[in-house]
């Protein structure tokens, strides 16, 4: 039985490599699919609730990791010129407001990510933000297309202090509330700040590298490594998963946004938030794990 839940692990791992960069709430999904498809590769160290919780942060690193290939040229600084190492400062400029943009995030969830799971980590919370953000997205959507005015912010290498800041602030709203979708938070934020969809994709996905490992980090200090045979395959077959779905899908959005706008996935998270509340109300959520 408990070699099933290595096999639960790609399913999961599946989830998370589509949902994490598609604006549609990786939170939301996962609480469904840890109701419909329990995960229980608990331990004598760790107990299942605790394990579960690491698995979720930890097999994001699959996700991380799939940034880091794709995206490889545009986010390492160490060039070869002339037969010398030099650093390109662009990209440290780069990695600049991508750090500046994780502070808020990092800071509260240093202080506060188990006060925060305690009080919002819940499906009303979840709903309330999938519908909430599908509806900005609606909006938003709805005010650039009346206002057909030309983005200021076309390229990543044009973001600056202040917009790096304010995409931080949205993501910030992420860490505090799931369900609004940390990817969710800040292509929405982008959009407002006057960024074409592609470059406010594209940042969000590099805000993934250091937000992601941090709070893996986070996690792995919290509670140590003391995991069984079964919980360390089921992180790495997770990851795994994670990181080949990613490749895919990081590439898809990029395209499909050359021609499209983010409509398709307000919709759905919208439907997404009316399927929380109704498992909700039929005791789905009750049960205990």
């Amino acid at each position: 039985m408990a070699w099933l839940d290595v096999l639960k692990s790609v399913l999961y791992g599946i989830v998370e490599g589509v949902t994490e960069w598609l604006p549609i709430s990786s939170t939301g999904h996962l609480l469904l699919l840890e109701r419909l498809v329990p995960f229980r590769a608990g331990g004598d160290a760790i107990s299942n609730a605790q394990f579960f919780s690491f698995f979720l942060v930890v097999v994001q690193l699959g996700a991380v990791l799939a940034v880091v290939v794709t995206f490889w040229s545009k986010l390492w600084p160490l060039r070869m010129k002339d037969s010398s190492l030099v650093i390109d400062q662009g990209i440290i400029r780069l990695w600049a407001m991508i750090l500046v943009a994780c502070v808020p995030a990092a800071v509260i969830g240093v202080l506060f990510d188990d006060k925060i799971e305690q009080l919002f980590y819940n499906p009303w919370t979840v709903a309330i933000m999938l519908i909430v953000i599908g509806i900005a997205f609606l909006v938003v959507e709805r005010v650039l297309k009346d206002r057909q005015k030309r983005p200021s912010i076309r390229s990543v290498e044009q973001i600056d202090w202040r917009a790096a800041i304010l995409i931080g602030l949205f993501q910030l709203i992420a860490a505090i509330l799931p369900g609004t979708s940390r990817s969710g938070a800040t292509i929405l934020g982008g959009l407002m700040i006057g960024m074409t969809r592609s470059v406010a994709a594209t940042f969000t996905f590099y805000l993934a590298v250091p937000v992601m490992a941090g709070a893996s980090l986070l996690k792995l200090l919290k509670l140590g490594t003391s995991f069984n045979l079964i919980q360390w395959l089921s992180i790495f077959v997770g990851m795994g998963a994670a990181y080949l779905v990613s490749i895919l899908v990081i590439r898809f959005l990029l395209a499909y946004i050359r021609k499209h706008d983010f409509r398709i996935f307000a919709f759905y998270r919208i439907a997404l938030g009316m399927v929380v509340i109704a498992a909700a109300l039929s005791g789905l959520f009750s049960t205990v794990r």
